[in-house]
């Protein structure tokens, strides 16, 4: 390995470090309570040396969100081979709440921290979160074309989806069904999304 090749990856090797602790510590004591000096600390670094590879900590958040959806669209493309649009938009349901519950600080930060939607606004970019959603807009496309759904309108049908299992999503995370006995929780999440696709699919061809 030549010399610049071992300087980049040292280099993604620190920048990945000064990611994994900054997520450690936004889980401990909450993403406004973390400081870049906080994160410094933490790895025995100067700030200096974070600045040196993020311009702020909204660019860190950035990254982590970045890295949440590039698992969610890795657990898309497993459904690539689903032809029926109709099977393949159930599955994605499904495998999006799993993604949202088995990844519970990730989805908070790709989907309900404010600082994340900051960074997309400035950067007036948001190319891994369009690639998620036009997969499911596809979809949707998909299932209106062959006669599944009787909405012609693709933007707001796929809305509506997403607004939907997110919300579950969200509810969950953020401990708003404490009332809801925690073995409920999935038999009551896969109901809900039979709910939807029962109402919302037309002709079961």
């Amino acid at each position: 390995m030549g010399t610049e090749d071992r300087k980049e990856r040292e280099k993604e090797q620190m920048r990945q470090l000064i990611i994994k602790t900054a997520m450690q510590l936004f889980i401990e004591k909450g993403m406004d309570n973390v400081s870049i000096r906080a994160i410094a600390e933490k790895i025995e670094y100067s700030p200096g040396s974070i600045y040196s590879y993020f311009k702020d900590k909204g660019e860190i958040i950035h990254a982590i969100h970045t890295e949440g959806f590039e698992k969610l669209y890795a657990l898309q493309k497993t459904l690539d081979g689903v032809e029926n649009p109709v099977d393949k938009l159930a599955q994605m349901g499904r495998l999006y709440m799993k993604f949202a519950l088995e990844n519970r600080d990730y989805y908070d930060l790709m989907f309900i921290a404010k600082g994340v939607a900051e960074k997309i606004t400035e950067k007036q970019e948001w190319e891994v979160g369009n690639r998620s959603y036009d997969y499911l807009r596809e979809t949707v496309k998909a299932c209106i074309e062959q006669g599944y759904i009787n909405d012609p309108n693709v933007d707001a049908v796929t809305f509506g989806i997403w607004g939907f299992v997110h919300g579950m999503a969200a509810l969950i995370i953020r401990g708003r069904c404490a009332m809801m006995p925690e073995e409920f929780v999935e038999q009551t999440v896969n109901g809900s999304l039979n709910f939807m696709y029962t109402h919302l699919i037309t002709n079961n061809k």
